[in-house]
């Protein structure tokens, strides 16, 4: 194609050198000596120059072990130093990360070793039983298997090695490369849940990566002078790219490592680094602000908490304000497209319960659902927070539109460059989306759909009621039947009080009030919080039959 320019050096640069390990051998040469990691539980501080000579070293050894170009490493890791070594190392010599769920069962990491065939596994100590079942499960046989962030100091499983061992040899310096890197490598490969046991590959390029650190620079904003400290898994993609490595190294500032999430800590080292961001699913919120109530710290660095994996309720929202920081932000999205809507400061309390509008380079519509064909893009319900359709993105920047070794999956996905997310919502004149539940979720009582959303939202209004989640289960008369599960706030609660609430509300039409109830100790969501009612709805026959569901 002619141009009016000579564009011949433009294309070679950018599609060559526009890359996220440029980016962060860049903050390695301007930052040097600032902290990249802090490691408060071990009391370490890794500067950008020590981060980048031990990623070199790991880099090195995985190279001796044969790991090359499009080759993959897979790290079942919880969030530690060792992640974030493994976040850049690969890349260095062209491999791929597999960032794996280290909460897999050891079947299921099997599988997930079997599909992707990693020749080098590193693994966490706290999950080596789970890691030394799945060697022997899986066919593909990893070159090596490497334990890391060895807190307890648990025995090393015979035939695998340590971290510190792994990379004790192995020189600092920049390793050689025989290859020229390229904007569309893929880089980092994420895992998303699906309705198998084996979890689906989601395959990132490296433009991706720097689009995804430039979607959060910009709309935070981030600098290199902030702290970060990221209350959900690493693994996901809310973890690495809201706050996480991918942005965090990017920008030049530090990332603040927390292995596992207790609100009073979290706020601690709030108060005593200074931290400027923080991100987290809302019972992350929910239990931070009990703790800062209990006892008061000091969140003025406090320039925002981060929060996704679902939409905050006002009044939730109003006291999170209120006890935590006056500047809340709320993402959707997806592991495929990163997120793609955002509430901002300026959008709450009053945008709370949607998920707000679309972010700066992205767009969220709302379109028609039909029995047996998806809708185009363009087919759109009408926007006036009434009708439900599906919830589709556009966000070429931070998706590849694909799976790994997948292709019928993203056929069913993925179509005309949007991307079909299975979520039901509705949206206003103001382009502002609300989420009201899956399409799977969707229940049909006496033939009226009903979305669990709205159902929930009433009896969580219950002042005993802590969370709270409703499926439906087969029903002769009605087809399906609504049924509640319901965490208590207050251990009193009752199913009777809860019928009579339900029966009472303002919010309920009469064929939307459950008509089974069980009162239980937690629910099943995701790492970062997402309300699995698949599930729950696997198991709601069973408790029927046992008795656990109560009838009304």
């Amino acid at each position: 194609m002619s141009r009016t320019y000579d564009d011949t050096m433009f294309i070679d640069a950018f599609e060559h050198e526009y890359t996220w390990l440029n980016g962060f051998m860049r903050n390695v040469r301007r930052y040097a000596a600032r902290p990249a990691v802090i490691d408060p539980e071990r009391n370490r501080v890794w500067s950008y120059a020590e981060l980048n000579e031990e990623t070199n070293r790991l880099a090195h050894a995985l190279k001796k072990d044969g790991v090359g170009k499009d080759d993959v490493v897979m790290a079942a890791l919880r969030n530690s130093p060792a992640f974030c070594t493994c976040y850049i190392a690969p890349r260095k010599i062209g491999g791929i990360l597999l960032a794996a769920n280290y909460n897999l069962a050891a079947g299921e990491m099997a599988l997930l070793i079997d599909h992707n065939k990693p020749k080098v596994v590193i693994y966490s100590a706290n999950v080596r039983d789970i890691i030394v079942h799945a060697e022997k499960m899986c066919r593909e046989k990893p070159v090596r298997f490497v334990m890391a962030d060895n807190v307890r100091q648990v025995p090393v499983p015979k035939h695998h090695i340590s971290y510190e061992d792994y990379i004790a040899e192995m020189p600092s310096e920049e390793p050689k490369i025989d290859f020229r890197p390229h904007i569309y490598d893929e880089v980092l490969r994420l895992c998303t849940s699906g309705t198998t046991a084996l979890p689906k590959s989601v395959p990132l390029n490296d433009i991706n990566e720097v689009l995804s650190a430039h979607d959060v620079i910009m709309h935070y904003p981030l600098n290199a002078g902030d702290l970060c400290l990221n209350m959900t898994p690493l693994f996901h993609r809310g973890g690495c790219h809201c706050g996480g490595p991918c942005p965090s190294f990017y920008v030049g500032c530090a990332v603040v490592i927390m292995r596992s999430f207790k609100p009073q800590t979290a706020l601690d080292w709030a108060e005593k680094y200074g931290i400027t961001f923080m991100m987290g699913a809302p019972a992350n919120l929910e239990m931070l602000a009990r703790a800062q109530k209990r006892k008061k710290r000091d969140l003025s660095k406090l320039r925002g908490i981060v929060t996704m994996g679902a939409p905050l309720s006002r009044a939730d929202c109003i006291r999170f304000l209120d006890v935590l920081t006056p500047n809340i932000f709320n993402g959707y999205g997806t592991t495929e497209t990163f997120w793609n809507s955002f509430l901002r400061p300026c959008d709450l309390p009053d945008g709370a319960g949607s998920v707000g509008g679309s972010c700066i380079d992205d767009e969220v519509r709302v379109v028609r659902m039909y029995e047996g064909k998806r809708a185009e893009p363009d087919d759109t319900v009408p926007q006036d927070n009434e009708i439900v359709g599906e919830i589709i993105v556009r966000s070429p920047e931070k998706t590849t539109y694909s799976y790994y070794n997948n292709v019928s999956y993203a056929a069913e996905k993925f179509y005309k460059g949007w991307m079909y997310t299975g979520d039901t919502g509705t949206w206003d004149k103001n382009w502002f989306v609300t989420v009201r539940g899956r399409k799977d979720d969707m229940m049909v009582v006496a033939g009226e759909n009903i979305y669990p959303t709205q159902i929930e939202e009433a009896i969580l209004a219950h002042p005993k009621a802590k969370d709270c989640m409703v499926i439906s289960v087969p029903d002769k008369v009605r087809g399906e039947a609504v049924c509640a599960y319901v965490v208590a706030e207050d251990k009193s609660l009752s199913v009777h009080e809860l019928i009579d609430f339900c029966m009472h509300s303002p919010m309920l039409s009469r064929y939307k009030r459950p008509r089974y109830f069980a009162i239980v100790d937690e629910l099943p969501r995701t790492a970062t919080g997402k309300k699995m009612h698949y599930a729950l709805k696997e198991r709601a026959p069973a408790d029927l039959e046992r008795g656990v569901l109560r009838k009304d």
